[in-house]
């Protein structure tokens, strides 16, 4: 693989940075000790700018080129998961209920190391945003950089950025035009009865049939209501409810997630699910009220930046380790705002068999960081030579 043999030669220094970043896990908006070891780096390269604080603890640092062009932005994501690590590893996470469980730690490294000898060389025109986003796993980061201004502030033209994916051929890219992630929503029901004993269900008005009656409801509306062409999940996670094997419970909830693609059929999901809300409520004598939230919306990559990412990639790689056609998937990216806002493409790199991501064993691979950092490098140098 032809990795740019300058970030070959730090690929030990990529390493450590991310192996310190693992064990130092924070989560959403609140990725202070992380940004500061980011800005840190980003002194020692010598970038141009470095501006701190934007979605409270985000990093945009800019490089110029050798000449007038173009920005492009290249976006990593820094937060980690509020889970236990079970790895058993040096460099395990330090803190309890954290863990870098989606490699976010890695990405992160790929764009130092993409820093790093951008800063070095600069063989390129324009400028280059390198944008460290909190907050990707929960409450949208990307959403708040956006919404603050980022991209008019540094007058960003074009947006990029790399997952890791574990499963799919070490070293290998994987993206497709069009859109290549879902929208998604929560639904949050309460439902409130009247509580009582168990062995006297006539004095009370029980929750959980109501309950359960709603999950049942909602899971018809995939089979039942959308077009069998279109792509839904409605999925019930969470049905809770009672303490006690003899007390019919006062209260009862039901939750889950909706992912989408199509607005219209999203439109469809939250009207159905009202109705079946205010009916089930009414056939049981509850009260019931349904908390439906719109989350992040479909990630849907810009064709022209995709066939310029991939001829990239091939000459990373080789073609035969480039997919362009991968089925879109219903997991979620806060990277779609930044789409929504600018031209850009988001792509998946292969790091091998293991665990998956959000698995308590996961572990991003550091072999693949020096082929990311040499992505993104490539990458600007391609779209804007000097």
């Amino acid at each position: 693989m032809p990795v740019i043999n300058r970030i070959a030669a730090y690929a030990d220094d990529m390493k450590t940075w991310r192996r310190w970043l693992h064990a130092h896990p924070e989560l959403k908006l609140d990725c202070h000790e992380t940004a500061a070891f980011v800005v840190e780096k980003l002194r020692d390269f010598g970038v141009d700018e470095i501006h701190e604080g934007i979605a409270r603890s985000g990093v945009v640092a800019i490089i110029e080129g050798r000449g007038p062009g173009r920005t492009i932005g290249l976006r990593a994501d820094m937060d980690a998961l509020p889970m236990d690590e079970e790895t058993g590893l040096e460099h395990a996470s330090t803190v309890p209920g954290r863990m870098h469980a989606c490699g976010h730690d890695g990405h992160t490294t790929m764009l130092l190391g993409a820093a790093r000898y951008l800063a070095e060389t600069r063989a390129f025109s324009g400028r280059v945003a390198l944008i460290f986003q909190p907050a990707e796993e929960d409450i949208g980061g990307g959403r708040i950089m956006v919404e603050e201004g980022m991209m008019e502030r540094f007058g960003i033209d074009e947006v990029y950025a790399l997952h890791n994916e574990p499963g799919l051929p070490f070293g290998s890219f994987s993206t497709t035009p069009g859109p290549i992630m879902a929208a998604v929503d929560t639904f949050r029901i309460h439902i409130r009865g009247q509580g009582g004993h168990g062995a006297y269900p006539h004095e009370a008005v029980d929750p959980i049939p109501a309950a359960l009656a709603i999950a049942q409801g909602c899971q018809t509306i995939v089979s039942r209501n959308n077009p069998p062409r279109e792509d839904l999940v409605a999925s019930v996670t969470m049905v809770q409810s009672g303490s006690a094997d003899n007390v019919i419970p006062e209260k009862a909830f039901v939750g889950g997630t909706v992912r989408t693609f199509n607005p219209e059929i999203r439109d469809m999901v939250e009207r159905r699910m009202g109705e079946i809300v205010a009916g089930s409520a009414a056939a049981y004598g509850v009260e019931a009220v349904l908390d439906y939230e719109r989350g992040y919306p479909p990630t849907v990559n810009h064709a022209a930046e995709v066939e310029k990412a991939a001829a990239v990639a091939r000459g990373i790689v080789g073609a035969q380790a480039v997919e362009t056609d991968r089925p879109r998937e219903m997991g979620a990216e806060d990277f779609s705002y930044m789409l929504d806002a600018r031209p850009g493409a988001f792509l998946f790199l292969g790091q091998g068999e293991g665990p998956s991501v959000h698995h308590p064993k996961y572990d991003f691979n550091d072999e693949i960081a020096p082929i990311g950092a040499s992505f993104f490098a490539r990458l600007v140098e391609t779209l804007q030579p000097a």
